[in-house]
């Protein structure tokens, strides 16, 4: 028998697929794509209240770490409960059958001890931040554990628009880690993270229709059908329009651009209704959705750069 072929190489060669494998299921169980996306809201927050406040990053450094690590946590053990709880549904989506509560991968116990775990950490190390910030990420939790995984999610049409509102908070949080977030800034960029998720969940939706249906989750496409949801994603990004002019203390640059993409994002959404194929609009309102985000959120805080001021 050749070395290469002794079990003792085997178990090495095995050994990267296990890794590989082990920090896969990690990424779905986390799902990692949702929760770095989450976090950039809480860094925006944070930066723009040192901004307003005219205070120096360099004096914040602790205060920062226990923020960002702090949310990260709270968010991460929501997207657990998430799974842990949705574990029928899931082995029912395509989307969601790679996941380890899916496979068995994690066992459920160990998935729920992970997101109670990491749920209280993080809500214990934001409250050595300020009392308001861990208020606002326990809102957050509550609201996408409880309102949305729990009781809205199977149920009722509205349940994107009560999910919208965990999002939503991510910036809140950020700020009120440095002052209460009783400011116009924080307040249009909840409203503005509300209104996003809103249409962007949608698009989702329609391009996983079948999935949805087949799970049968009250998704607003399948239980009124597409063109409703069309119709319902052109008011929500209607109302998206003011918001940049309330957001003037950021320039005339970020108002510039944040409108520039509003109106994009709102022809993009009209095309819809002379769309031949609903799934390659709806992706394309997907793709969008997430750039828009980006743009807009890098923008704050590229706008706000000591350089530029």
């Amino acid at each position: 028998m050749n070395k290469a072929d002794t079990p003792s190489s085997q178990k090495t060669n095995e050994l990267p697929n296990e890794h590989n494998s082990f920090v896969s299921d990690l990424k779905e169980l986390f799902k990692a794509i949702v929760l770095i996306s989450n976090v950039l809201p809480v860094f925006t927050g944070f930066w723009l209240a040192l901004y307003f406040t005219d205070s120096a990053f360099a004096d914040y450094w602790g205060v920062f770490l226990l923020t960002i690590v702090g949310s990260t946590f709270v968010m991460a053990g929501a997207l657990i409960l998430n799974n842990w709880y949705d574990v029928d549904i899931d082995t029912v989506m395509a989307r969601t059958k790679k996941r380890p509560t899916v496979t068995g991968n994690f066992s459920l116990r160990i998935v729920l001890v992970m997101g109670i775990a990491l749920s209280v950490i993080g809500l214990i190390l934001l409250l050595f931040t300020t009392i308001e910030a861990a208020i606002y990420a326990f809102v957050g939790w509550f609201v996408y554990v409880i309102l949305y995984t729990m009781w809205s999610k199977r149920k009722y049409t509205l349940n994107t628009v009560i999910g919208s509102v965990s999002g939503a908070v991510t910036p809140l949080i950020g700020w009120a880690a440095i002052e209460p977030a009783y400011h116009v800034v924080p307040i249009v960029l909840f409203f503005i993270l509300f209104i996003w998720q809103i249409p962007h969940t949608f698009s989702i939706a329609i391009k996983k229709y079948d999935e949805y249906k087949a799970a049968e989750v009250a998704m607003l496409p399948v239980v009124y059908g597409f063109a409703f949801t069309k119709r319902q994603m052109i008011v929500y990004i209607a109302c998206l329009l003011p918001l940049p002019f309330l957001l003037a203390s950021l320039g005339t640059t970020f108002m510039v651009i944040a409108t520039i993409l509003n109106i994009g994002w709102l022809v993009l959404g009209f095309q819809g209704f002379s769309a031949k194929d609903d799934w390659e609009w709806a992706h394309k309102n997907f793709i969008y959705s997430l750039s828009y985000l980006t743009i807009l959120f890098v923008m704050m805080v590229v706008v706000t750069l000591p350089v530029f001021n």
